[in-house]
């Protein structure tokens, strides 16, 4: 999804009930390192461009996609991107 097209453009925090659908905990304050800068930043500080279908985790600093949560009539998917690592705060 292209920024234009996304329903909104956000922070990490807005995107925190679609990842808990994934995961089953909050991860918002969870470290995510982006493996084509090293950025090391918290996810609610991610940029994330989401729709009712779709969640696109990017790095702050370069917008590499770091991770895209999808929801469908199957339930939801992660799709890995350029996350690199995570680590606790």
């Amino acid at each position: 999804m292209r920024a234009e097209n996304a329903a909104s453009v956000v922070d990490g925090n807005a995107a925190a009930g679609m990842l808990w659908d994934v995961f089953g905990v909050d991860v918002t304050a969870l470290i995510g390192v982006c493996g084509g800068c090293g950025d090391a930043s918290p996810f609610a500080e991610a940029v994330v461009e989401i729709d009712e279908t779709v969640a696109i985790v990017r790095c702050r600093s370069c917008t590499h996609t770091l991770f895209t949560v999808l929801r469908d009539g199957e339930g939801m998917r992660l799709v890995l991107g350029m996350l690199h690592e995570i680590a606790r705060p």
